[in-house]
């Protein structure tokens, strides 16, 4: 069970304020949120445990209600961050993932606000990496060009081909805050090329952890995160991870995470939980910087504030949301708190910065 019982308040005050919430605090910025659209123009269907109706069809009109929700905004967004599975695999199959992907993208393109793509297992169900990489999803443009380092460059060794890279990068929207994108699949069997060392590096530590026929059953598993739709961070990514929030505490600044995998156990079921959390936990509880970890995969959501102060929030999935409700937010940014107005599924919430 997801630890922390949440109100779901519907999206029934558009004229809803910051300052209702907050008090007098002074707005830093804000910026919008969205998980697991999963776009199909297929009939509704199940999740992979037959327990949870899917609306494929009708989450593009929930992206639609979302991005017509942030344009109306007093205040214009700094930047909306996507977080992963924004098409469903099952246009994999049906060979439309390109057209489904065209068709998100221009709904995502009436915003008036940058967008920071986080890529899921279903971008890899649906794409190569060298795919991504060259599409709309990558939004590595963005980026900061600031000097960290050896472990800057993105990529395993020097001589790494664009099949071992991995997708990850951060921005300062304003002065004193930071964010990073994760890459969750960074290690997985996933999207890559079976030629590639990641790829065999990856299936041998799947197997080693999962027995089962089934690489996406957790039956019996003593880590059940060890499924093939879930995915790690290489030794070369935490190396660059831990970069950055070094210069992040050096120039005091507050960091957010972002990864479509959550990390910490009280976020989410141990089924969602990316391959190798206790190492990523291990680098951002090694520094004093980070005040959240946004994350998606898990469709119910999950709220969890660690014993470093940290709060983990899992949003909720467009794709398993009613017709008749919503799931998307705006966090709104202070010096001493994040706030999430969250939209029908997603309840508000305030989450303090705090120094253990």
């Amino acid at each position: 069970m997801i630890l922390g019982a949440w109100l779901t308040v519907m999206d029934e005050t558009p004229t809803w304020r910051p300052g209702s919430l907050t008090g007098n605090s002074e707005l830093c910025f804000s910026f919008g949120v969205i998980a697991d659209i999963q776009y199909a123009d297929i009939e509704d269907g199940y999740n992979f445990w037959g327990s949870r109706r899917r609306y494929y069809r009708h989450s593009l009109h929930l992206l639609q209600s979302a991005v017509d929700g942030w344009n109306k905004e007093d205040s214009q967004l700094e930047f909306v961050l996507q977080l992963g599975d924004i098409i469903d695999g099952f246009n994999a199959q049906h060979k439309t993932s390109e057209s489904a992907l065209r068709r998100v993208m221009n709904k995502f393109k009436k915003l008036r606000t940058p967008i920071h793509h986080t890529w899921g297992n279903h971008e890899l169900y649906n794409f190569t990496r060298d795919y991504l990489t060259e599409s709309e999803l990558n939004s590595k443009s963005l980026e900061d060009q600031i000097f960290l380092g050896s472990a800057a460059s993105g990529q395993d060794s020097p001589g790494a081909t664009a099949e071992e890279h991995y997708y990850a990068y951060h921005f300062s929207p304003v002065p004193k805050f930071r964010f990073i994108l994760l890459d969750a699949y960074d290690l997985s069997i996933l999207g890559r090329d079976k030629s590639t060392q990641k790829y065999q590096d990856s299936l041998k530590l799947l197997k080693e952890k999962n027995p089962n026929e089934n690489l996406n059953s957790p039956t019996g598993l003593a880590e059940p995160q060890f499924v093939e739709f879930n995915g790690g961070f290489s030794r070369a990514q935490l190396d660059w991870f831990n970069e950055v929030l070094t210069f992040s505490d050096t120039n005091q600044e507050k960091v957010v995470v972002v990864g479509h995998i959550p990390v910490h156990p009280g976020s989410s079921e141990s089924v969602c939980l990316a391959w190798n959390y206790k190492d990523a936990l291990s680098v951002i509880h090694s520094h004093q910087c980070v005040v959240c970890f946004l994350a998606g995969h898990l469709h119910d959501g999950g709220y969890y504030l660690d014993s470093h102060g940290v709060h983990h929030l899992t949003l909720e999935g467009i794709v398993e949301t009613p017709p008749e409700s919503h799931a998307f937010g705006t966090i709104y940014v202070y010096d001493d708190k994040l706030v999430l107005k969250g939209r029908g599924r997603i309840p508000d919430k305030v989450m303090y910065y705090t120094k253990y």
